[in-house]
């Protein structure tokens, strides 16, 4: 990264934000304060409930863990930064944070896709291979699933990156997004970019696509498996399938929406992209404990534990 600053002349840049109206801002920081802290809390929940849990320790608990924990991670990236900026006049950021912000952003969106993936092969096996299900996703092949999730996106990430650091950067210097992202920095280059966006087409827009289908597929097969089970075992598998598809819509959709098609900074571009880096986060942690008996009773086991030895104390 360090040759990175040498070739460039450019080592600050300025982020132009959401919204330039100083209280439309104080507004927006009013709403996505709490959102970003409701989803550091909920999603800690989930991992801390699951952790200590005695009964949640099937594979589709393990995955829905490190889910939040990516989420977590994910949001983080993005939003701490964006929630200061917005009480921010200038809004800055080295070069080498730019690039560091889009590699954690995408290491931690593709390692989500991947889990995502996982997640819908667990419940595939769940439900079309009952009986092998326990030899099928053992211990060891679920750490193995996530550990590839995680390696997944580090490559994904390296790729963007190694695209990213040739380019040289002499100015302008104002990134028009209100975080650092592969298309609005591309447009700062001085140089031809279309083969770095055919690249990222590629890379993320393809890619997206091609998990998304993937995973539709997928859950298809599960629902037309579904018509042997007995009615019981329907109603609780489309509980858990809903849930999962809702996250992957959710998900998927502003991320096939923004990577598949020109690059451009219509305000809808960036408010799509509020909603995956912000909101959606936030999503999951509702999702799957509202529609998931298991998790709702496991949290009022843990968290009625701690109150009741509270008051004792």
């Amino acid at each position: 990264m360090d040759s990175m600053a040498t070739t460039n002349n450019v080592t600050k840049l300025i982020i132009t934000g959401l919204f330039q109206d100083p209280e439309v801002q104080r507004v927006c920081f009013v709403v996505f304060l709490p959102v970003y802290l409701a989803t550091v809390v909920g999603n800690g929940l989930i991992v801390l409930t699951i952790k200590v849990s005695q009964s949640l320790h099937s594979p589709m608990y393990f995955f829905l863990s490190y889910l939040s924990l990516v989420e977590i991670s994910y949001s983080s990236t993005v939003a701490p930064k964006f929630i200061a900026d917005l009480l921010s006049k200038v809004k800055t950021i080295s070069l080498e944070g730019c690039v560091a912000q889009i590699f954690f952003f995408h290491f931690f969106g593709v390692a989500e896709t991947f889990l995502l993936t996982v997640m819908a092969y667990d419940r595939y096996v769940a439900i079309c291979k009952p009986l092998h299900y326990t030899v099928i996703m053992s211990r060891a092949v679920c750490h193995r699933l996530v550990a590839g999730s995680w390696l997944g996106g580090f490559f994904h990430s390296m790729v963007q990156i190694i695209v990213t650091v040739r380019l040289p950067f002499c100015g302008p210097n104002v990134i028009d997004h209100y975080f650092c992202d592969l298309h609005p920095l591309f447009k700062l280059a001085c140089t031809d970019t279309s083969v770095e966006g055919l690249i990222v087409l590629a890379n993320s827009g393809l890619f997206s696509i091609f998990s998304f289908l993937l995973l539709v597929s997928s859950y298809i097969v599960i629902l037309v498996n579904l018509r042997n089970h007995s009615a019981e075992g329907r109603r609780k598998a489309l509980s858990t399938c809903a849930s999962h598809i809702t996250v992957v819509v959710l998900f998927f959709g502003p991320a096939i929406f923004l990577y598949m098609r020109p690059p451009s900074t219509f305000t809808e571009d960036k408010l799509v992209a509020v909603f995956y880096t912000v909101v959606t986060p936030m999503m999951n942690p509702i999702i799957y404990t509202l529609r998931n008996a298991e998790v709702k009773i496991a949290m009022k086991r843990l968290w009625g534990k701690k109150v009741n030895s509270g008051l004792e104390q």
